[in-house]
């Protein structure tokens, strides 16, 4: 986590990873719960020392340093207590005590705690005391987010359970037939190939010796790549698979396939074959020759390969609501139950390969289908971003329903014509809204004008004007992050007003300025 900047301190406002507690009488009791949330999200600054004014910046209140030593100490003393904490995350260097222009602050830098550590709670209860960070506050956890923290807790990955109550005579056998036929085609050669189908099914990890009764069993892996669906909802009532294509707005759906209806077998190799070959309709496709036959094989096209299976491969199957995939006119949507084991700068970065599915992963990759190196995610990036095409966004969702959702769009964004240019009065920022709270850098498009989802944005809250960053984010469709700094830029041009107290408060849109 980024060294807190005290030189930055009016700029920074609380939001999902930053929080501000004035702690003059003490340690606030309520900072053990903003550790647990900041451990159990995305980590972040707490800050002791700090008050919020009503305009939601903030200020030192004036701690000596006598003070700020004693809460440095207090909070040590304490987190060390597994009684109150149930574990110890910061290392002594991410505790700062910091001299700001009005007082002494101590900064507390709360990462996110490794997958093996959470659920971190506190005062030595589980379900009472398990929080997570949404917005600006804390929320006690639900048991469903706790028992899905706890299922990713173990070194082997949830696919790996045999299934003793079933055999690979189970299986959907035409599944296993096309799956055969691309390992033949794919590892010409392996000694794999001569195998009878439950030794082969063994050999690849769809099937496994329980220690139960020394039989041969499904792996749940195995389940989810070759059963049928009425079996794998027995074990994962929650298990659902939807590709939804929506190319004609006055349409609800121009192409649907779910697993569920009857038609086929609902596992998971099939739905990827069956909607890879949609997707792939969606992409432009140069003509391209290798000797005399035509290759169709784009970058574009393995990264969209790339995007739908690391979407199967990380999914939580015991999660609510299900894969969904989503075609429209200009973007592709892979939404997986379940947050980001590595957590989103990591996946963004790549390298480190830690799946929720390995089993899954090992069966997909060994048809050549999915990256095992950590590399596939930064693949995607890289390749929409020699496309020349928006960079793709990556959210987490906290909540009921755990969701890790990857949105690649398939159009640049559109150049506004002259009927969008922003009056000149409007082109100078006022230098309080040059700031953007989520990360703090300085707006630098003095002479920008506003794009088109801006104007959605604009339309939006003009609707909705007590809608909060995470309404805004997920009706346009991008990170609250980035439509925060949409709107900052926006009040900024003059064109977006915040009216009452920050929490209190609701939009403005300035009529008559942003047509």
């Amino acid at each position: 986590m980024e060294t807190f900047d005290i030189v930055k301190l009016a700029s920074y406002r609380e939001n999902n990873r930053i929080e501000a507690k004035s702690a003059k009488g003490g340690l606030p009791h309520s900072i053990w719960e903003t550790y647990s949330a900041f451990a159990n999200t995305y980590g972040g600054v707490i800050l002791l020392g700090v008050k919020e004014r009503e305009d939601g910046t903030f200020a030192p209140i004036g701690l000596t340093p006598t003070e700020a030593e004693h809460l440095r100490q207090d909070f040590w003393n304490t987190v060390s207590n597994r009684s109150k904490v149930s574990a110890v995350l910061p290392i002594e260097s991410e505790v700062e005590v910091l001299e700001a222009d009005g007082g002494m602050v101590v900064a507390i830098h709360v990462p996110r705690a490794p997958r093996e550590e959470r659920p971190v709670y506190i005062n030595g209860d589980l379900f009472a005391g398990t929080y997570r960070r949404r917005g600006e506050g804390d929320y006690r956890c639900t048991r469903q987010e706790i028992s899905a923290m706890l299922r990713d807790q173990g070194f082997e990955t949830m696919d790996s359970k045999v299934l003793d109550d079933l055999t690979v005579a189970d299986f959907n056998m035409d599944t296993v037939r096309a799956y055969r036929n691309r390992f033949r085609t794919v590892r010409q050669g392996s000694s794999w190939t001569g195998l009878d189908d439950e030794r082969f099914l063994r050999a690849i990890g769809a099937a496994a010796v329980s220690r139960e009764d020394g039989r041969l069993h499904p792996t749940f892996g195995g389940l989810l790549m070759f059963g049928n669906d009425y079996d794998i909802v027995r074990e994962c009532p929650q298990f659902f698979l939807d590709y939804q294509e929506t190319l004609d707005p006055a349409i609800r759906w121009t192409d649907r396939v779910h697993s569920g209806d009857g038609m086929w077998s609902g596992n998971l190799f099939d739905f990827f074959f069956r909607v890879n070959r949609k997707l792939a309709e969606s992409l432009k496709t140069p003509f391209k020759l290798d000797g005399i036959f035509r290759v169709d094989d784009t970058p574009m096209h393995k990264a969209v390969r790339e995007a739908l299976a690391n979407c199967l491969f990380n999914a939580d199957y015991h999660g609510v609501r299900g894969v969904v995939v989503r075609r429209t006119p200009d973007k592709l949507v892979f939404e997986n139950p379940g947050d980001i084991r590595t957590g989103i700068e990591q996946m963004r970065l790549g390298g480190v390969s830690d799946p929720r599915n390995g089993l899954v992963m090992k069966m997909f990759s060994l048809i050549d289908v999915g990256e095992r190196a950590g590399t596939g995610v930064p693949d995607v990036f890289a390749t929409w971003a020699n496309a020349g095409l928006p960079e793709p966004q990556i959210e987490e969702n906290f909540g009921e329903a755990d969701r890790t959702i990857l949105t690649l769009m398939l159009e640049a964004d559109a150049k506004p014509d002259n009927n969008e240019q922003i009056s000149d009065d409007y082109e100078q920022i006022n230098s309080s809204n040059e700031q953007i709270s989520d990360n703090n850098e300085q707006l630098n498009g003095l002479n920008e004008q506003i794009t088109e989802r801006q104007r959605i944005v604009l339309r939006f809250v003009e609707k909705s004007p007590k809608a909060t960053y995470d309404d805004m984010a997920r009706a346009v469709g991008v990170s609250s992050a980035t439509v925060r700094r949409d709107a900052e830029i926006l009040i900024g041009r003059g064109l977006l007003k915040r009216v009452g107290s920050r929490k209190a408060g609701q939009w403005e849109v300035q009529r008559g300025e942003e047509s």
